[in-house]
């Protein structure tokens, strides 16, 4: 069901947190979203781990950032000295803030932020476990369009928020925690999934409005043909 749109939140724990929805041990500091009745959910259940953050600041960036996001999402910390939450940045897009920065920024200057950026996100990186990963991505999915098996297997691995790709199941290259792995990949990158997040729609009735394409493309993607 579609919902009135509002504000996407994102929390910063400050205490020890579990996923309501998968189960993992979230530790404290965790990202999460509340629901009522359901209380806290990782990023990666709630669907918005694909997101980079973009810290307050630079007022500027940020707006442009915001503009260029189909998905976005403000997330906030609670302050023990204020008593209240205080905004601590943006979840947006990757490819929108590749063109808030070109936009605020002369090319030195973002060619800096840019190389600051990717150096954080190396940082985050196993290279050995993400090479391994979409090894066994392209042995699932042979078909899968060259080189994307690296993109899905960054996005899984990443460190940040309990992607699919830090599970346990993951860590042991399970056939399912591959394919799920694929399959949020598919849903953010090949479908009007995160608009329909944007507009309001609740993540399950999202999910039902993209399943039927989602499942074409991994049926393409899984096909082998014999010459």
């Amino acid at each position: 069901m579609k919902k009135d749109k509002s504000e996407i939140k994102v929390f910063i724990s400050l205490r020890e947190s579990t996923c309501s929805e998968c189960g993992e041990n979230l530790g404290r500091k965790a990202w999460i979203t509340l629901k009522k009745k359901k209380g806290a959910i990782c990023l990666s259940c709630a669907d918005l781990d694909h997101l980079l953050f973009l810290p307050a600041g630079d007022a500027a960036l940020t707006r442009r950032a915001k503009k260029y996001s189909t998905l976005t999402a403000v997330v906030l910390k609670w302050s023990r000295a204020r008593k209240h939450y205080e905004r601590q940045g943006l979840l947006v897009e990757s490819k929108a803030l590749d063109l808030a920065e070109k936009e605020c920024f002369a090319d030195i200057e973002y060619r800096e932020r840019r190389k600051e950026r990717e150096a954080m996100r190396r940082a985050e990186l196993d290279s050995k476990y993400i090479k391994t990963f979409a090894g066994k991505i392209r042995e699932l999915f042979p078909n899968c369009p060259k080189e994307r098996e690296y993109n899905i297997a960054e996005h899984a691995c990443l460190k940040y928020s309990g992607r699919i790709g830090r599970s346990a199941s993951a860590k042991e290259f399970s056939k399912e925690a591959i394919r799920l792995a694929v399959i949020a990949y598919i849903r953010h990158a090949e479908t009007d999934y995160d608009l329909l997040l944007a507009q309001g729609y609740d993540r399950y009735d999202a999910r039902l409005q993209v399943e039927y394409t989602i499942s074409e493309i991994l049926s393409k993607w899984e096909k082998t043909f014999n010459k």
